[in-house]
């Protein structure tokens, strides 16, 4: 019966450091869209992790990613502001500026809803945690 009840605990400690180990609610790959309406839309994929004093990452990570210039998290109110310089197809640089609310905070399918501008252009962005 104790070999039974030590693999239980080994088993139960296990998994509640896997639980514990998930770590800053930013952290992981994300997916979605933004756009002016619901047909112009562009998906796009941002990459972030926490690297114990702020959140870094890149929208679209590979040879063109744009890395992210702040990302902030407000857990007061899951408040979440990103913003990213870009090249846009003349080579003009654009700022884009993200400013949403982190939903399911307790779910690993957790989303970010908000708004987004980028200069004179203003739409709506949606992500979700993979």
């Amino acid at each position: 019966m104790r070999p039974v009840a030590a693999v239980l605990a080994c088993l139960f400690a296990g998994s509640a450091m896997m639980l514990a180990q998930e770590g800053h609610p930013l952290t992981g790959s994300w997916h979605g869209d933004y756009g002016t309406s619901p047909t112009q839309r562009t998906q796009f994929v941002f990459l972030m992790h926490w690297d114990t004093k702020n959140v870094v990452g890149n929208i679209n990570p590979g040879a063109n990613a744009i890395p992210l210039k702040v990302a902030t998290l407000d857990p007061s109110k899951w408040q979440v502001h990103f913003e990213a310089d870009m090249k846009d197809q003349a080579g003009k640089p654009v700022h884009m500026v993200f400013d949403g609310k982190l939903d399911n905070v307790g779910s690993y399918n957790r989303t970010i809803t908000g708004t987004w501008t980028s200069g004179a252009q203003k739409g709506d962005f949606k992500l979700t945690r993979d």
